[in-house]
């Protein structure tokens, strides 16, 4: 699985000169990269053969195929030339296995599910000089496209959505949600239940957390070099609205594959002004170090009480045997075998048998908006649904926002 390091995205070509420029205007993170438009390019004065490589590395990046970014991009091939090759030509010149080559020529076969073009940045004129005030001018680009629809070039926020529902095949579950509980060893083991309420927010305002890591930029720390102290859980959100994906366990192929399809989104969750958080109930510092940001750019949290995974139970761990719970369970064997065909490595150190799950919460005290409850090894929250309940809350803070300006404020 392609990594979300900037210095690992861009290698070796001629994108690393670019990193300072990269940094300075904001275009600080892998997510936020891939979306650039060829007039942020041009903003920021890049070549042809740069811009063709950033075209290759974003392809290569989806495909998890990020090996031979190099190579390719010192080909100074552009990618719909690369494409055009034969398997004789990609074998021979690049040392692209078969496999990977059949991954590399299927242009509908992504590792990562894409951004739907919706989210996409409108062409747009820019009438100063090249600074990060463009990149502030993008992420309210972004957001104007997800509040209503102001031009031909921005959709609204239920066009937009319905490019996810529409991919996802599924229908809203509601502010509690869970995988199916399917018989398991042939309707002799039952399924664990799972709680059908939400959490009470008080179950999770206090839990204590220490902070792992920052947020991803270029150029960062690995880890946070002195021990931050602990903190309220409430301290999280309280500016601003969360979502916090509990980790079962970081070396876990199934985990790690969930939080990056869920960073993948990042400039979504930017525009709709969400902070994203992973929340550890193990501190093992090896795996933090394998886990961030290569499949997680986002801050990571240390719930060393189990807080939250107790929260996701209602009051209770919910844990499940490695027999009962993955061998005899075949929701469980496919979430491994969607998760190993995207090319993630996985390692077996730490506790596996407590289950994760997902919250959204909103700002302040208002509570949690959302949670889901991971019943089989490897159910992942579905991006349609975690993207939906945070336009709503976006929506619901903008509302307000509108109801408490005068009257003079709205002409």
């Amino acid at each position: 699985m392609a990594s979300f390091s900037i210095e690992d995205f861009v290698g070796d070509g001629v994108l690393k000169e670019l990193i300072p420029k990269l940094l300075e205007e904001g275009w600080d993170d892998v997510p936020t990269l891939k979306i650039m438009n060829p007039e942020d390019m041009d903003a920021i004065n890049m070549t042809q053969h740069q811009k063709d490589a950033l075209e290759i590395r974003t392809y290569l990046h989806d495909r998890a195929l990020m090996q031979y970014g190099d190579k390719l991009e010192a080909s100074r091939k552009s990618l719909p030339e690369l494409l055009n090759l034969s398997t004789a030509d990609l074998s021979s010149q690049f040392g692209m296995r078969r496999g990977h080559i059949a991954r590399f020529t299927d242009r509908n076969n992504k590792c990562t599910d894409p951004l739907p073009k919706s989210y996409g940045l409108p062409a747009r004129k820019l009438t100063v000089t090249p600074s990060r005030s463009n990149t502030i001018y993008k992420m309210q680009t972004i957001r104007k496209s997800f509040c209503r629809s102001s031009t031909n070039n921005d959709r609204s926020l239920e066009e937009s959505l319905a490019d996810f529902k529409i991919k996802d095949g599924y229908i809203f579950k509601g502010i509690v949600a869970a995988g199916p509980a399917e018989p398991r060893a042939c309707g002799c083991i039952q399924p664990p239940p799972v709680v059908d309420n939400v959490a009470p927010y008080s179950a999770i305002e206090n839990i204590s957390v220490q902070r792992l890591t920052p947020e991803y930029k270029i150029g960062m720390e690995r880890l946070v070099k002195t021990k931050t102290p602990p903190m309220k859980a409430s301290e999280l959100w309280r500016d601003k609205p969360a979502v916090l994906l509990c980790i079962r366990r970081p070396g876990c192929i199934m985990c790690r594959a969930e939080a990056h399809q869920l960073y993948a989104k990042k400039p979504i969750f930017d525009a709709l002004g969400i902070q994203m958080f992973a929340v550890l109930h193990e501190h093992i510092e090896s795996e933090i170090k394998d886990f961030w940001p290569r499949y997680w750019g986002g801050v990571v949290v240390f719930d060393w009480t189990m807080g939250f995974f107790k929260a996701l139970g209602g009051g209770k761990l919910l844990k499940d045997k490695f027999l009962s719970g993955f061998v005899f369970n075949p929701r469980a064997i496919a979430n491994y075998k969607r998760a190993k065909s995207m090319g993630i490595e996985q390692n077996f150190k730490g506790e596996g048998e407590i289950k994760g799950g997902l919250f959204i919460v909103g700002p302040g005290g208002t509570g949690i908006a959302y949670q889901f409850i991971e019943r089989n090894f490897g159910d992942w929250a579905p991006v349609a649904e975690v993207v939906e309940i945070c336009a709503r809350l976006k929506k619901q803070q903008q509302d307000e926002g509108d109801s408490s300006r005068s009257p003079q404020e709205h002409k």
